[in-house]
């Protein structure tokens, strides 16, 4: 009879609806309004700003219980002259990383991350003068947070997660493109890279697009987790603007790694790009969560050690 009732569901169209107690909509708004605050002024990388976004990051990661990668710190930091400053200043910056040991593949590492810098604040004018970057990148921030919270309170990934903010996308990937110097290609089975995931996407309520689609089967095994869900992925509708090599995943799919960005963005039609407007009440907040749950479920057999992504072809 039981077997009877789902052959019957399955009929009528019934899909699985999305839901996680840890993935919550007070919580992902919490994450992103305390992010693009005013107070961070924009939290573009060597600022006061962003370290004041560091902080909270640490703070979330030392609450979720995630341990330090490598070092005694969260930080991974480093100096770094900005070539497209006047004077060339030498900044020191830093990425931010929380480490998820896994249990029977812990030698087996899954990155999840988002860039946590934005653009910091115009130098003249009058009214509203900061980059709040809520969209652009706080949503991916928050999904970062909320997924290292999802993934520690299970307790069941059976590859290691690191969970990594990093710093200075907006100068050109310049944190990431850090990290995967210190690594070995070889030990990153996936990266799963989140940007701005703030706005309905243009196929419509509960979908998201994926970059770089085609370059390997990452996305045909998201798709086969979600076919008994409600939500669906697709490919990067906009291809002219070459995402898969704007986003931080580039600094890995370069080193082989199948790595590619989750988006929502309509980015033909966002008005709030790179722009002062871009401010968290802009949001869907229901969007947000959404589209964090899917991506826990449609990732769930490439943590668990049953998919492991095709290398990626540039």
């Amino acid at each position: 009879m039981k077997n009877f009732f789902y052959l019957f569901l399955l009929i009528l169209g019934f899909t699985e609806p999305l839901s996680s107690q840890s993935i919550n909509e007070s919580l992902v708004k919490k994450h992103i309004y305390t992010l693009a605050n005013d107070s961070m002024q924009g939290r573009k990388a060597g600022t006061e700003g962003i370290e004041k976004a560091a902080k909270y990051i640490e703070g979330q990661f030392k609450k979720i219980g995630l341990k330090y990668f490598n070092n005694n710190s969260f930080r991974q930091t480093f100096n770094y002259k900005n070539k497209r400053s006047s004077n060339q200043e030498e900044l020191k910056l830093f990425n931010v990383i929380g480490f998820l040991e896994g249990n029977e593949k812990k030698n087996e590492i899954v990155v999840i991350s988002a860039h946590y810098d934005h653009l910091g604040m115009k130098s003249t004018g009058s009214g509203d003068l900061i980059f709040n970057g809520a969209n652009d990148n706080a949503t991916g921030v928050a999904a970062v947070l909320t997924l290292a919270e999802y993934f520690k309170s299970k307790n069941n990934n059976s590859r290691s997660i690191l969970f990594i903010a990093f710093t200075a996308e907006e100068m050109g990937l310049v944190g990431s493109n850090y990290f995967g110097k210190t690594i070995s290609a070889e030990s990153i089975v996936a990266g799963i890279n989140i940007e701005m995931i703030g706005k309905e996407s243009p196929f419509g309520p509960n979908t998201a697009w994926l970059t770089g689609f085609q370059r390997s089967n990452f996305g045909k095994i998201i798709q086969k987790n979600l076919s008994s869900s409600e939500f669906k992925i697709y490919p990067d509708p906009f291809i002219s603007y070459r995402l898969f090599f704007r986003s931080d995943n580039a600094s890995f799919a370069r080193l082989g790694i199948p790595a590619h960005t989750f988006s929502t963005s309509p980015m033909d039609k966002d008005l709030d790009y790179h722009k002062v407007s871009d401010e968290a009440s802009t949001l869907n907040i229901k969007t947000i969560t959404q589209t964090i749950k899917a991506i826990a479920i449609g990732t769930k057999s490439i943590i668990a050690g049953e998919d492991t992504p095709t290398r990626v072809k540039i």
